[in-house]
């Protein structure tokens, strides 16, 4: 992968998370849940700043970065994906940003296992990592609002 192709793909990256703020910040508006709005208003400031974050790794401002290794608790491959509505129940929309979330950090795992620049591999590991750890910030939070009776 060389210069202008790791640029095209941060890119990309960048554009995900601009969708992903506007479609955080969507729900956040229309949901009637005042749960699913703080959620998803908070989830839409993240990825504002995974996207600043992101900025500043392609204008070579951040190269020495690091997330660290996140539990896995493997709660999101074992959850559908839930249809999005603005009625949702604060489990469902909580479950919709934990398979975003794990949709992210597979492909930028796919990205680090494609990379053959040392630098490139570990700027996407280090952002699957980050992706992992929203993850399992989601799993966390799944499975206390999902399974209350467990808390």
């Amino acid at each position: 992968m060389d210069a202008k192709e790791f640029e095209r793909i941060i890119d990309m990256a960048i554009e995900g998370e601009v969708e992903s703020f506007e479609f955080y910040t969507k729900v956040a508006e229309a949901s009637a849940n005042a749960n699913v709005k703080k959620i998803f208003r908070e989830l839409a400031e993240e990825e504002a700043g995974h996207k600043v974050s992101l900025e500043r790794i392609k204008d070579k401002e951040l190269q020495n970065f690091s997330f660290p290794a996140a539990s896995d608790y493997g709660i999101s491959e074992t959850v559908e994906t839930p249809k999005l509505s603005m009625e949702m129940k604060p489990a469902d929309a909580i479950a919709l940003a934990m398979k975003k979330e794990e949709e992210a950090m597979k492909m930028y795992t796919g990205l680090a296992n494609a990379a053959s620049d040392a630098e490139h591999k570990n700027v996407f590991m280090s952002l699957a990592r980050m992706e992992a750890g929203h993850k399992a910030k989601m799993e966390d939070l799944y499975n206390q609002t999902a399974f209350p009776e467990c808390w």
